[in-house]
Parts: structure tokens; sequence; C-alpha cells
């Protein structure tokens, strides 16, 4: 039945967040499997607690929706059995093991980078088009002279679209390409996390010295220490020791700096020092080129028309795209059944007969209403100065999208406006969007929060 293990993952990785499956799922490995007892290798103390606690009802949920025969799941600590192995009670190094963890209670110890970058993810495989084309060239700027083009470098944009995807390859790139270049790959959840742990243990001497001493720090979702000043307080002056000293920050953030509630000043001026670049969502082709590089990386073989419908029925979402081919291809290496249209629609039906969009014209209102700090009522108004006439033509698109209302009915839902003015609005919008970065991030945060 292949590897049951890989099968989970799998399922896991189209439901979780990209940074926490990255985080804690990514670098487990099956240990073995008998007699319905699955053993799960893990990193550390730290990842098998998390996943327990944040993660066992999805696994329990995996096991029954892909029918497998796991009656037990338990974990074993990979830095435990390596121990074990050389005949040692603990890492040689006391800066390499656990995440923000301890050893018999005695000190916080901290992981490699590199058993934290998922080789998977490097710039071979990423898949470039006309959304991420400058991150793209920004983080590869950065992997070939480090400290040398932009400090920090600032990537963000939505869920599931690639960010994690370039700061692993930065990583990657940097270990290939720099022999005894300190790299340090984290998230902010970790980052926190391990602080918390040093500050318990009175060893945050220990948490200075692993942070600070790096040549490259890398830190994912940097959005999360947002509201959190004891961690932002800590990485205020960790990002200034590294920059100071010239070294490679990178940051990925699901929101431009200038959107972050919660952000101190003093650390929303510093991200905003270097160079700023979103990742924005995949249209069509890119869509389906990220298909097909999935597809031959894993040795299928993908007709056409499949392609075109995963392609098309599938979101914005990186993540789902992918998604949908792996259930694919496991669904097909289980049955045996051949990837083919009939097989597609019925294994993604979930995305073939996804219920139509039900957003009222008033939602929409209200939301735009609510991102511009106005009432509802006043983007109904005859008034045309910019204040109104902006928002109001947001407004008018939207509805266009996300409704089946026509140019008339779209006209008198704003007061009476004519469907020629209603349809230069749009297009106007429309225009706009493939020019305006912010705006068409803006756009899309609408979008999501309405769906």
């Amino acid at each position: 039945m292949g590897d049951p293990w890989e099968k989970i993952k799998a399922w896991l990785a189209v439901r979780l967040s990209e940074g926490a499956y990255q985080n804690w799922i990514s670098q487990t490995t099956l240990s073995s499997f008998r007699n319905g007892d699955l053993t799960v290798r893990v990193p550390n103390e730290t990842t098998e607690a998390w996943i327990r606690q944040e993660y066992g009802a999805h696994i329990r949920t995996a096991i029954q929706e892909l029918n497998l025969p796991v009656r037990h799941v338990q974990y074993e600590i990979e830095a435990r059995c390596a121990a074990a192995a050389v005949g040692v009670g603990q890492s040689s190094s006391p800066l390499h093991a656990g995440n923000g963890s301890s050893i018999n209670g005695e000190q916080p110890v901290f992981e490699s980078t590199a058993s934290w970058l998922n080789p998977r993810l490097t710039f071979d495989t990423y898949v470039v088009g006309a959304s991420n084309q400058l991150a793209h060239a920004a983080a590869q700027a950065v992997a070939k002279m480090p400290s040398r083009s932009y400090n920090p470098l600032f990537i963000y944009g939505g869920v599931g679209i690639g960010k994690t995807h370039l700061m692993h390859a930065i990583g990657r790139a940097l270990l290939d390409n720099f022999s005894g270049l300190n790299v340090i790959y984290t998230s902010s959840e970790r980052f926190m996390n391990e602080m918390i742990t040093s500050i318990k243990l009175d060893r945050m001497t220990l948490f200075h010295r692993h942070y600070r001493s790096a040549d490259v720090l890398l830190i994912d979702d940097i959005h999360i220490i947002a509201g959190k000043e004891r961690t932002q307080e800590e990485f205020f002056h960790t990002f200034n020791e590294l920059y100071d000293h010239r070294k490679q920050i990178v940051l990925s953030s699901d929101s431009a700096p200038n959107q972050l509630s919660g952000l101190v000043e003093r650390l929303r001026s510093r991200f905003e020092w270097g160079l700023m670049v979103d990742v924005q969502a995949p249209d069509l082709e890119t869509k389906m080129a990220i298909l097909d590089k999935r597809a031959d990386s894993e040795g299928v073989r993908l007709p056409q028309d499949v392609r075109i419908f995963i392609a098309t029925k599938t979101k914005s979402n990186v993540r789902e795209l992918e998604g949908a081919l792996t259930r694919l291809i496991a669904v097909s290496s289980v049955t045996g059944q051949p990837i083919t249209l009939a097989m597609a629609q019925q294994t993604l039906r979930h995305l073939a007969a996804a219920p139509e969009r039900r957003i009222s014209v008033e939602s929409i209102l209200r939301a735009v209403a609510e991102r511009f700090s106005m009432p509802p009522a006043q983007l109904k108004m005859k008034s045309n100065t910019q204040q109104i006439a902006y928002p109001r033509q947001i407004a008018m698109y939207l509805v266009k999208e996300l409704t089946h209302a026509s140019l008339p009915e779209i006209g008198r839902y704003f007061g009476g406006k004519h469907h020629t003015t209603v349809l230069h609005s749009i297009q106007k919008i429309e225009d706009l969007r493939q020019r305006d970065t912010d705006l068409n991030n803006l756009i899309q945060s609408l979008i999501d929060s309405l769906q």
C-alpha cells in the first residue's frame, strides 16, 4: 500500500497553512509500520508535542478519509535515535538539537538549518510567472550575493502562493554555494517558542548567541509576531545586531509592513529599509506550468484535459493546486486507475461541484466601505469626489466579479448609475489592477474575506 505516513502528509499539506506544514510536518518521516501500528520519526520533542496537540485530530481524520489500516500512531525522536546509535546521551553540540526544548532539562538547544530546509523547495522547482517574477529575481540575487543586494528582503503575499518555497530556495542555494556560511532558517512562531523556553530556563545567552551569530537569517511568517511585544522587542535587537554587522536578513509575511496591525513602528520602518516584493496569485498559464513541473517530478503523465480541469477549477492558491494533483496521484496509486478526465472529475468532485458563490451586493458594499472607513450608504451617493468614486468603482468591479448582476442592475444598486458608467468603472479597475500591485492585493484580500 506504499508509505501510509506520506499519504497522510499529502492530505495534511492541502489542509494546513504552508508555514504550518513546512515547520511541523514536512521534516517528519515514516519509521515503521507493522500490524496497524504507525511509528513516525520527528526531529525533536517540541515537534512531537506540537503535532500531538495541534494536529492529532487532523491525522485521525486523514486516516479515516484515506481508509488507511492504521490503528495507532506513535512518535520517536530523531535526536534520541541518533544519540542511541553512537552511544551518547545528547547532541555533541549544545546549539544543534531541539526546537526550543531541552535535553534532560539542562539547556535550550537549536537545530541546524539544514534539518529544517525542505530539499524539494529549490529555485529549480519554483515555477516563475508574471505573478512572482520580481520576488523570484530578488530571492536569487540575495542567494548569489547575500548582504550586498537587498537587505532586508521582505517577501509578502497571500496564503499558499509560494513565499515559503522562496525562503527555502534561498537557504538551500546559500548552503550549496557558500561553504561555512552560517545560515539560519526559522519561523517567527519557532523563534517565539525558543525565546520563551530560553527565558524559562534562564538561557537567553544561548538564544542570543544562536541567532545573532547568523551570517544569513531567514524568518518565515514574521506577521505572527505582530501584537507580541516581548517577541518584537527581542527581534528588534536581533535585527539591529545583524544589520549593523552587514548580515543578510530575509523575511516573509502575509501582508506588507504598513498593513500589519500590532507591529511596533520601529520594526515596521526597519522592514522597509531594503526591498519589499509581493508574490501574487498565479494566472492560468502559471498554474498549468506548476502542474506540469509537479507531475514531471512525480513521474506522472498528466493528460491535457485533466491539466486544464485542475487549473481552471482551483482557486488562486498554489497549495490547493498541488494538493489536487497529489490527491489524484494518490488515488491512482492506490486503485490502479489511470489518470483521466472522468477519474479527475470524480476524485476532485469537491472542486467541480463547488457551490456557486452566493455573495450579496450588500455584503460587498459593507466590505468595501469597512476597508475605506466609510458608511456603506456613501457608496450609493451621487458624489463624484475621489474619496467616494474610487471605492465605489472597486465595489462595482467586485459586484460584477462575484455576483450574476447585470450592468443595469449594478447601476441601480449604486444610486441609478447608467450601465455605461458602470462598465467604464469596471474596466478602469480591471486595467489598474494589472498595473498596481497594491490595488491587486487589496482586491484579492476583499475577495478572500467575502468567500
